[in-house]
């Protein structure tokens, strides 16, 4: 039941076609990474690249790369999930049908590793040298293990039940690290590792971490998962696997998974730290080189026949959407047990997941006015930005269930649906100098920027228009104005000036220009970007400059805009800045030369010929 090693998976894969074998020498400096996001855009097949150059190691891309085939990986204990979902939700189901219910005790015995005093991956030793040196984007600053479970345990209250495994990209070289006794490891705000740092912090000593590759497809899930405290991931890799993870333990080390393909053992100094990055990101841009603390390897582990599974993020959506959308289909029913009042949340993977969530929630307070206002929603919304991972949210929309919104993943609608009933003058809130995503560029510093929330609720306000109005006239240096969604304008502005002490004066004199009857104010959203026509070609796109390119304190304005009583807002149209910043990252591109090499791969004759 489920897949024990990664090997196993492999060959059941390539049996049901589902896994197509790369034999041609391919390269991981650039060329597997591109092939494998190709791959992921056509939808197609799970990739085993053979002839590695430089490495006698197989690399294993695009396994998680379809709804369909993460399905089909885990088929054997979706079922057994569900069903403690369910009983996590409502207990007395159990009662009702215990039946169905039969297996899940059963299946809550897999939360518990086993220990063992072996096991395949302590049969040889490597060097980092020796792993696959990946490089996915051309300023990156050195290989990266892109696929990490990196472990870490309590350093006040040791064991499995206080520890943490998480998906932080560890640089395997480059930059100051030394080759072979150094890796960097960098972890974003707001993750489980950084409270084990802490306390070792405040001890003087340093943190024993380990980082598993490979292994039962399950561990590769469980570290990505945003689970409560208190819930172990290698607990929810088991119950997910379908069976109790054996766990080498040895002493003075941490436990390992026997059936791991490599571990790197080591210890983080709790004095030191390197700059870690350049990374090519899942917003579409490099995250920047920065200060990360910095891992002392001690060994190098790999079992028989390893194999080194990898993926490439980038702009969205890329084989992180399909573990973002997975997740949500295991865990997304729970959302209201954790969040009372809320009903459905929705972070945008096309504009790079935290910069924008969007909500459904209740709105029962105050039932007898004759017209609904947000008021329990501002409660709700606090909730969620003080939630886990969603806290790092950026834009926060959200509207109540009581108003009957369209699906929330049914993200052109939904936004509709809400600037249908915005009422700029009462419905953003603003949090200013507050922490925003550690891999988001748009703000005043690194983890530094603003967040609002707009919360609109209530009957529809204005009919949405879908064509630019024959009379509308745009002040002297902007130009191109381009229809995004129904109500959404973006407009082509000059050059970014940079902020002034007294704010944007070519912002400024954009939305003074206006009056209050003239037909921009049609549009309730007006995005002031550098390429209107890019910007407005699709939803993604749209997304993608709007809320990556944005920091709401500072890039949100709006024309005739007041402030009152400490709260801001405009009875016209809502204006955002969404031009690149000097201070921006800059975005991903693709390497021609590397693009060919791939269009030949699906030439006739080529392996991935049929497929892209």
């Amino acid at each position: 039941m489920g897949y024990r090693t990664l090997k196993d998976c492999v060959f059941d894969l390539e049996t049901r076609g589902d896994l197509i074998r790369i034999d041609a020498e391919t390269d991981p400096n650039i060329e597997i990474g591109a092939i494998q996001r190709r791959v992921y855009q056509a939808g197609g097949p799970a990739l085993l690249f053979t002839r590695v150059k430089g490495c006698r190691f197989p690399m294993l891309g695009n396994l998680f790369g379809t709804m369909a085939r993460t399905e089909f990986i885990f088929r054997d204990t979706l079922d057994d999930i569900r069903r403690l979902v369910e009983l996590k939700i409502n207990p007395t189901a159990v009662l009702k049908n215990p039946k169905e219910y039969a297996g899940a005790p059963l299946a809550a015995l897999r939360l518990l590793p086993r220990r063992v005093s072996r096991g395949p991956i302590l049969d040889h030793r490597a060097t980092i040298a020796e792993l696959p040196q990946l490089k996915s984007w051309p300023m990156d600053g050195g290989p990266f293990v892109t696929l990490p479970q990196v472990y870490s345990e309590s350093p006040r209250r040791p064991g499995f039940r206080f520890s943490n495994l998480g998906m932080y990209r560890v640089q395997l070289a480059g930059n100051a690290y030394r080759l072979n006794e150094e890796v960097g490891v960098h972890y974003q705000i707001h993750r489980g590792i950084g409270v084990h740092h802490a306390e070792a912090i405040e001890r003087g000593e340093p943190l024993r971490v380990s980082v598993f590759v490979g292994g039962p497809p399950s561990m590769t899930v469980a570290a990505v998962m945003p689970l409560p405290e208190g819930l172990p991931e290698l607990s929810f890799a088991g119950l997910l696997g379908g069976h109790r993870l054996a766990m080498v333990c040895r002493p003075g080390e941490l436990p390992m998974p026997a059936e791991a393909d490599f571990v790197i053992t080591g210890t983080i100094d709790p004095a030191k730290t390197l700059p870690e990055g350049p990374f090519g990101d899942h917003l579409g841009y490099y995250s920047l080189a920065h200060p990360f603390p910095v891992l002392r390897v001690e060994n190098v582990w790999h079992r028989d026949d390893a194999i080194w599974p990898f993926t490439s993020v980038g702009r969205p959506p890329q084989e992180d959407t399909t573990f973002g959308a997975f997740i949500h289909e295991l865990t997304g029913s729970l959302i209201p047990e954790v969040l009372p009042g809320v009903k459905a949340v929705h972070a945008v993977d096309a504009a790079g997941v935290h910069p924008l969530l969007l909500a459904v929630g209740s709105e029962r307070y105050v039932p007898y006015e004759a017209e609904r206002v947000p008021r329990e929603l501002l409660t709700i919304a606090s909730a969620i930005l003080g939630n886990g991972q969603l806290s790092l949210a950026k834009y926060l929309f959200i509207t109540p269930h009581e108003d009957n919104p369209p699906d929330i993943h049914h993200i052109d609608e939904f936004l509709a649906f809400i600037l249908e009933r915005a009422d700029w003058r009462r419905d953003l809130h603003f949090h200013t100098r507050t922490t925003i995503d550690t891999l988001d560029y748009s703000g005043s510093g690194l983890n530094e920027g603003s967040k609002v929330i707009v919360a609109a609720a209530g009957p529809k306000r204005r009919d949405l228009l879908t064509e630019v109005p024959a009379r509308l006239r745009l002040p002297d240096g902007f130009t191109a104005p381009s229809v995004c969604l129904p109500g959404v304008l973006a407009v082509t502005g000059p050059a970014f000036p940079g902020y002034g002490d007294n704010g944007l004066p070519d912002l400024e004199r954009f939305c003074a220009s206006f009056a209050p009857d003239d037909p921009i104010n049609r549009f309730p959203l007006v995005v002031i970007v550098d390429d209107s026509p890019f910007t407005a070609r699709t939803l993604n796109n749209f997304l993608w400059v709007t809320f990556t390119r944005s920091n709401p304190a500072a890039d949100i304005h709006g024309i005739g805009a007041s402030v009152r009583c400490k709260h801001w807002g405009c009875e016209g149209a809502l204006v955002i800045d969404a031009r690149v910043k000097p201070h921006h990252a800059p975005p991903l591109e693709e390497v021609p030369e590397i693009e060919r090499r791939v269009d030949a791969l699906g030439a006739p004759g080529g392996p991935l010929h049929g497929i892209i």
